[in-house]
């Protein structure tokens, strides 16, 4: 991908009314950080309030420069999907070009250099970026903590893979049929079926998100889970 012209953040939200603040307000640093050193490159944030029935819309509302979308579904990959559409419908009507999206989490925190790595690493000629994350220290155990940095690398190459911090290109996304309409494992999903129609990507340890350690998740089988049954 050449550098992008227009840029959207996707954040997919299922009552996270107490985490959501902390997420925005990295994001909005990261957004003024990228028009530090990519001046003129418009961007967006949307945030997808799927099935919520807390206050996330409130605070959603209270941001400048958020898009709130509303889906029904209670299913990531639906909002996820809804996310990028408004993002790809955004970019159309500020002149199109080439849109880049990056996605994080309700409970999770980008670093400010966030965004403009990641413009950096599409301009180098990738479709997709797969970033790493690492739970909030407070929330995990000592004994905890030290598996999770025994079981994940945080270098480039890495093997993971994170819907908290994920980007791409979005007619490489569009050229795979975006995320699936499944409750869990779509960040998964699209990143299996982007490598293999032979896109580019890049597995970077530049960039990595601080996402919640929290053993009660939105779905069954994922991030919390997988920290319940690793503390198990």
């Amino acid at each position: 991908m050449t550098r992008p012209t227009a840029l959207a953040v996707v954040v997919p939200v299922r009552d996270e009314e107490a985490l959501l603040p902390a997420c925005l307000d990295s994001l909005a640093d990261a957004v003024v950080a990228l028009s530090e050193t990519h001046p003129g490159l418009p961007a967006r944030v949307f945030v997808v309030l799927d099935a919520c029935t807390d206050r996330s819309s409130e605070v959603v509302a209270s941001w400048r420069g958020v898009t709130a979308v509303v889906t029904r579904a209670g299913n990531v990959g639906v909002a996820r999907a809804a996310g990028v559409a408004a993002a790809a419908d955004w970019a159309a009507g500020s002149g199109g070009g080439s849109l880049w999206v990056a996605c994080t989490d309700g409970d999770s925190a980008v670093p400010r250099s966030w965004l403009g790595t990641q413009v950096e690493l599409a301009a180098a000629g990738h479709d997709l970026v797969i970033g790493t994350v690492r739970p909030r220290p407070g929330d995990l155990s000592a004994e905890d903590l030290e598996r999770w940095r025994e079981r994940h690398s945080s270098v480039d190459g890495h093997v993971h893979v994170h819907g908290a911090n994920l980007g791409f290109a979005w007619d490489a996304y569009e050229s795979v049929g975006g995320f699936a309409p499944i409750v869990e494992h779509e960040d998964v999903e699209l990143v299996t079926a982007m490598r293999r129609a032979g896109l580019r990507w890049i597995a970077s340890g530049r960039i990595e998100v601080t996402t919640s350690g929290r053993r009660a998740g939105r779905t069954p089988g994922g991030f919390a889970g997988y920290l319940e049954d690793m503390g198990a």
